[in-house]
């Protein structure tokens, strides 16, 4: 038997009895390392304790051989995701490889965000591959068996969405480029660690047509009715109108808006969503509590939070967003948290989101997909589809805009844009305010990028110069740093260097660039 196995394949292998861990009466029947799949799957108790599982190992993670850290949908990646931009500013060293671009192919972090995600595929996949003989068996439902069906295939294309957008080129650039190993079986025994290692990257087009497979298909299957904790049908419709705004498919994505219009709604109060997980804008989260959640170092008020109010305060919001002539200063997403609640808290060191608030039992939940998110999609898709529909467009922009705004202040009108590109920007712009500390900047700036509508990483404040809150609220200069071109090798990130040296049968080729 050989004695390297790749990290991906060894991380599946682990992964066999995945699901004793969320289910007290799995894990107590034999060590969680050895329950094989007879028995993770022997009656409909357990089954559900399988898709639970799945839905852990996205939460909770696994970073350097431990569980709990952030990685793949918790503070960890959302950070990631923010830091990899220029509107949140990194504040300490913990995540200024990232936002310094210092990364190579043995960083903690990118690495511990691939291994992760193909843990948690691998989840899905034995539990994709273990339903119709449950069905058969007369252990499930066939609505059951549809329902986890759907929630598997959902949850699969969420990972894999992540890695082709952190790990490949844009589709907006180049659909043939170098892809990520799209994997659709399970790895559950030895005999299948050589097949695993056989699946190559592909090309972006074929990640992206997998990804459309397993959504339509999560779409058929998922119920419409539920909460935003588990996926439903509009969680597929949802991350289905995200995939196609990065395939530039604009019909596409006012296809998947135009279906779940009137099922959601953008709140009236912008700060809605993160005081009521299951608001009329939450489609989809992750949920938390104090007895489930991802720890110290990847719960999102933890990490985000004000040390003023006892969090480690990792990360701030950027003063160059802050200072931006196209914030106005009457949002109300401006608020500051203090006798009544807001959406930003104020130290003396500088300005931090208030999103998230529970720095104590870490019960935030990991906000995946908001229907404000669909709706700027729709906005967008508006302005750059082949015969653009700008009146749609801006009604989309204000729905979003004028909730935040006072009624003194009016609202976008045609005649405020000398140009279609100027509403585009506009909405690209709301786009960065209304998910500010939600992780969706950089995967905006990779397709952004790769249309040539962005040049690349914008300039960023310089790490750890922010050091008063004078630089939000006087004109103190701003040191900026950190530009770059999206030609660069670090646009992207490296495929692990474990993952190449120990696939034997098959390596990874390395994203070009990194040695």
């Amino acid at each position: 038997m050989r004695k390297n196995i790749s990290i991906k394949i060894k991380s599946a292998v682990a992964a066999i009895a995945l699901f004793g861990a969320t289910s007290c009466e799995v894990s107590d029947l034999q060590p969680a390392t050895i329950i094989p799949d007879n028995e993770a799957f022997a009656d409909a108790s357990r089954i559900n304790a399988a898709v639970l599982g799945v839905y852990e190992a996205a939460q909770r993670g696994f970073y350097l051989g431990s569980v709990q850290r952030g990685y793949p949908f918790g503070a960890a990646s959302t950070q990631q995701g923010d830091m990899r931009g220029e509107d949140m500013y990194n504040d300490q060293l913990f995540y200024e490889i990232t936002y310094t671009h210092q990364y190579n192919p043995n960083t903690a972090n990118n690495n511990g965000q691939w291994i992760s995600l193909y843990r948690m595929i691998n989840r899905a996949n034995i539990l994709i591959e273990n339903l119709d003989p449950a069905l058969q068996n007369g252990i499930l439902t066939q609505a059951l068996r549809d329902r986890y069906m759907g929630e598997a295939l959902f949850l699969r294309a969420l990972a894999h969405h992540e890695l082709v957008v952190y790990f490949a080129r844009p589709y907006s650039d180049d659909p043939s480029a170098m892809g990520i190993p799209y994997r659709t079986f399970a790895i559950n025994d030895v005999s299948k660690v050589e097949p695993g290692e056989q699946v190559g990257r592909g090309t972006v087009q074929s990640v992206y047509d997998q990804l459309l497979a397993d959504l339509n298909l999560a779409e058929q299957l998922l119920p419409e009715a539920g909460n935003a904790y588990r996926a439903r049908k509009s969680a597929a419709i949802a991350l289905k109108a995200r995939v196609k705004l990065h395939m530039e498919d604009f019909d596409g994505v006012l296809t998947e808006y135009n279906k779940i219009r009137t099922a959601h709604a953008v709140t009236a109060n912008p700060i809605t969503p993160f005081r009521d997980g299951n608001s009329s804008d939450n489609i989809f989260s992750f949920e938390n509590s104090a007895l489930s959640n991802a720890g110290v170092n990847g719960a999102l008020p933890n990490m985000y939070g004000n040390p003023e109010n006892g969090a480690r305060g990792l990360v701030k919001i950027s003063p160059l967003i802050w200072r931006s002539s196209f914030w106005h200063p009457q949002d109300s997403r401006r608020s500051i948290a203090g006798a009544s609640d807001g959406l930003v808290s104020q130290g003396p060191l500088g300005l931090y989101t208030y999103k998230y608030t529970d720095n104590i039992n870490f019960s935030d939940p990991s906000i995946i997909i908001r229907f404000s998110e669909v709706v700027l999609s729709a906005a967008e898709a508006n302005v750059r589809k082949a015969t653009p529909d700008l009146a749609a467009a801006l009604s989309l922009l204000n729905s979003v805009r004028n909730r935040a705004l006072p009624a003194t202040v009016p609202a976008f009108t045609l005649a405020d844009f000398a140009t279609p590109n100027d509403l585009l920007t506009a909405i690209i712009n709301e786009t960065r305010i209304e998910f500010l500390a939600e992780g969706r900047r950089f995967p905006n700036i990779h397709r952004l990028a790769g249309a040539g509508i962005i040049p690349g990483v914008p300039l960023k404040a310089t790490s750890r110069s922010i050091t008063s809150i004078n630089f939000y609220t006087t004109d103190i200069a701003i040191p900026t740093d950190y530009e770059l071109p999206y030609a660069s090798h670090l646009f992207i990130w490296p495929i692990p260097l474990e993952e190449i040296l120990t696939n034997n049968t098959a390596p990874l080729p390395q994203n070009p660039g990194y040695q």
